[in-house]
């Protein structure tokens, strides 16, 4: 075993532990220190597989923008999450938010995902990790499994850790409608 092949073997041994475990501190000290709520969410600039070139945060201003981060391409977890942001997608369009999913599968990984999955929503190529770890959402080599609610200024809203895929979507529609109610 190669040494790159050894540490996503040891990155996805931790990511396992930390989410049977339930030990979100723990993901934190890994992950870095998370952005503040009630403060500008971190601008990024990252390819997408859209065929746009490139998409930034300040892209999306005047809309909610639900960033959420995942560990990889065609696993399983990672493809119920993003199937049910498809499956919730025209109700996230009718409050006027856009879904972004980030992890650091390369932009041809992407394509082929969103390809098998229908997928209609940008997935971003963070293939060095740097806008994982302004997010706090970092495990030596992939993202962690976060979602950050961006309201239309800019400011993040919400930060959610832990994230159940299979419940996720219907948790962040509850709380954008709960955040344009106030």
């Amino acid at each position: 075993m190669n040494r790159h092949s050894f540490v996503k073997f040891l990155s996805i041994i931790c990511l396992s532990l930390l989410f049977f475990s339930n030990c979100v501190p723990y993901a934190l000290a890994l992950g870095g220190t998370q952005p503040p709520v009630n403060e500008p969410a971190p601008e990024f600039t990252l390819p997408t597989n859209t065929g746009d070139g490139e998409i930034s945060l300040n892209d999306y201003q005047g809309k909610w923008v639900v960033l959420y981060f995942y560990p990889q391409d065609f696993t399983s977890g990672c493809t119920v999450e993003a199937r049910r942001f498809q499956q919730d997608l025209a109700e996230y369009e009718a409050r006027d938010a856009q879904i972004l999913g980030v992890s650091v599968d390369d932009v041809d990984s992407h394509r082929e995902f969103c390809d098998a999955e229908g997928l209609k929503f940008p997935l971003l190529a963070d293939t060095d990790g740097n806008v994982s770890k302004a997010y706090g959402s970092w495990l030596g080599s992939m993202s962690l499994r976060h979602t950050y609610l961006i309201d239309p200024n800019g400011v993040l809203q919400k930060v959610y850790l832990g994230v159940r895929p299979n419940t996720h979507s219907q948790e962040v529609l509850a709380d954008l409608d709960s955040f344009q109610n106030s």
